[in-house]
């Protein structure tokens, strides 16, 4: 008498769901009670036969979705640079209901969650009272669906411009990614703000999708911005305008970013 197959242990956010591979919404739009999953967890298993293209964009979105959050995570774990004197806490960053002037809504806000397990252990002398900020949304248009995930933190940053590449090198260094293009410095016209820009290529299994990412720091705050869109993901990673992306990152900034008092 054959032996049933051994149950699979629960993944680290819950029991495993099994995936849609053909649906057009990225991982982001299931329903919010539903913790996120790493990549290795959203992915599954490969259907048999190759499904259309246009549906299999969907299935890329949303496995590259799943993983932003864990890269964000890591973006607030690594946030920290060193430097001399801290400056004075003058502004906080708050979790927006929707940003990039409305075409992003929350789906989640994970910042007293994932954002608190990441943060739990790893404070650093070198950066004072940090709190975490993790934001998952999504997007939907003519063109397809699109998610984006914000993730950083505020406190006193000692050395911002080290800080912002810190995030983007802990993102690089996450299960799953390659750089492929390094970071480089982009400063949007008429700004006056310095950006860390790169881009990642997400692989799994036998789809692979290109990954932008930006990050600024300031003297208060810092985070980390990765979007994932139908046009984006199916770039090859040189290819990717990282100015426009920075622009869209700058908006989050201005979206999520307030004074204190």
């Amino acid at each position: 008498m054959s032996m049933p197959p051994p149950q699979q242990p629960p993944g680290p956010y819950g029991p495993p769901q099994p995936p849609n591979p053909y649906g057009a919404q990225p991982y982001a739009a299931q329903p919010a009670h539903q913790q996120p999953y790493p990549a290795q967890a959203a992915w599954g298993q490969h259907p048999m036969g190759t499904p259309p293209r246009k549906r299999r964009t969907g299935m890329v979105i949303g496995i590259v979705a799943a993983s932003l959050v864990a890269l964000g995570v890591v973006g607030v774990l690594v946030s920290v640079a060193g430097g001399s004197g801290f400056p004075e806490a003058r502004y906080r960053l708050i979790v927006p209901k929707t940003v990039v002037d409305g075409k992003y809504e929350l789906v989640q806000d994970l910042s007293a969650t994932e954002g608190k397990k990441a943060l739990k252990g790893s404070y650093d002398s070198k950066i004072r009272n940090p709190e975490p900020v993790v934001g998952q949304y999504t997007s939907t248009s003519s063109k397809g669906a699109s998610a984006l995930v914000f993730s950083g933190m505020y406190g006193q940053f000692k050395d911002p411009a080290s800080a912002r590449r810190k995030m983007l090198d802990g993102a690089a260094d996450s299960e799953g990614a390659f750089l492929a293009v390094p970071a480089r410095d982009v400063t949007p016209t008429g700004s006056g703000i310095t950006l860390s820009c790169e881009v990642l290529t997400m692989t799994q299994g036998s789809a692979q999708s290109s990954l932008p990412i930006c990050a600024w720091a300031d003297e208060n705050t810092g985070a980390s911005v990765g979007f994932v869109t139908p046009e984006t993901a199916q770039q090859k990673p040189e290819a990717v305008d990282l100015v426009k992306i920075a622009e869209a990152t700058l908006k989050v900034r201005a979206e999520s970013r307030q004074p204190i008092g």
